[in-house]
């Protein structure tokens, strides 16, 4: 009977159960992968994005199906973004000194501004160069979804900054060992390069485990610190695109009166959820038994929510701009590497 007089909430099943079909198909293949192969090469999260372009290249979502992934690729998206911000505590970040602190959030945001000047540089679109700049300084897949709506993202951008990014992420993965075993590094200084480079924190743990504990405590810490970033950088790009549409909005009515920005422009609930789980992680609030479920769930709400925008994605779009956008991908995660071991030789760690 609840249901009955709400019908919103009924239209959005159709799309839902078509997402939760890509979202099991992608996590199936990933099990697949660990049976096989000992290990996942691709993620679910990127493989859900793959599979549910592969079935718009071929298959047009019918008008009763679009509610449905439009919620899932919004509104899922953003619950996940909240629950995120459970996974760190301000106890864990003040862990690494504040040296070590204050360098990694400037090599984040150096990292961001090189990275989006290279992709105006080669013609990005505004919003594709934030979402590879974010996705590459913070935290890979996670970072661009999160980023997404608060610059009002094309689906197509999400995916095409998304599936170059999650490639190049496992590239890394494999060849960063290599790289620490060429330089004169001690576990320490390779857990913070791989802190610094490395997109999601299980990569961190495949590439800093074969090392040691060390390296891989380090690592994590590293991470997590980026992780953090996220809050206050969505909030930047809220106050620039709020203060971009009130400047837009003055020059198509010189002569009307200045607008207020909406609270909400400036600061998107997703974000205030973020920042109030990791104060709650932070005071305790959330107990520890509870931490791995909600980490779970976040994962489970990102692949259903990257299902939908794969199944928004038009496969031809993105390979228009496929060249452009792994050339920007791939220098901006040069120019972090570059910024990452300029840190750890200004600082001298051990």
């Amino acid at each position: 009977m609840i249901l009955a007089r709400r019908p919103g909430a009924l239209s959005l099943i159709p799309g839902l159960l078509a997402c939760a079909a890509v979202a099991v198909a992608a996590v199936a293949v990933q099990a697949l992968e660990l049976r096989l192969f000992g290990r996942g090469w691709i993620d679910a999260i990127v493989l859900a994005i793959l599979i549910g372009a592969a079935i718009r290249s071929v298959w047009t979502p019918p008008a009763a199906v679009r509610p449905g992934v439009e919620f899932s690729a919004r509104t899922l998206l953003e619950i996940a973004v909240v629950l995120l911000g459970a996974s760190v505590s301000a106890a864990t970040v003040m862990a690494i000194g504040p040296g070590l602190l204050l360098g990694t959030a400037l090599v984040v945001t150096l990292a961001i501004v090189v990275s989006y000047g290279l992709g105006r540089l080669l013609r990005l679109p505004r919003r594709m160069a934030v979402l590879i700049a974010c996705g590459n300084a913070i935290c890979g897949n996670s970072a661009i979804a999160a980023v997404a709506p608060v610059i009002d993202a094309d689906a197509e951008d999400v995916s095409a900054a998304i599936a170059f990014t999650a490639v190049l992420g496992v590239v890394v993965v494999l060849t960063l060992p290599v790289l620490g075993a060429a330089l004169p590094m001690s576990d320490v200084r390779y857990g913070v390069l791989a802190g610094l480079t490395v997109y999601a924190v299980p990569q961190v743990l495949a590439a800093t485990l074969p090392v040691g504990a060390v390296a891989a405590q380090a690592g994590t810490l590293i991470k997590l610190v980026r992780v953090l970033m996220l809050g206050p950088v969505c909030l930047a790009l809220a106050v620039i695109v709020a203060l971009r549409r009130r400047v837009d909005a003055g020059s198509e009515a010189a002569d009307a009166p200045p607008r207020r920005v909406p609270l909400g422009h400036l600061l998107p609930w997703f974000i205030v959820g973020f920042l109030l789980m990791m104060g709650a992680r932070s005071l305790g609030l959330i107990p520890a038994a509870a931490l791995p479920a909600l980490g779970w769930l976040t994962t489970a709400l990102t692949v259903l929510a990257m299902a939908a925008l794969g199944l928004s994605t038009d496969a031809r779009a993105v390979a228009r701009s496929g060249p452009r956008i792994a050339a920007v991908v791939t220098l901006s995660l040069l120019a972090l590497i570059g910024l990452a071991l300029g840190l750890i030789g200004l600082l001298a760690l051990v």
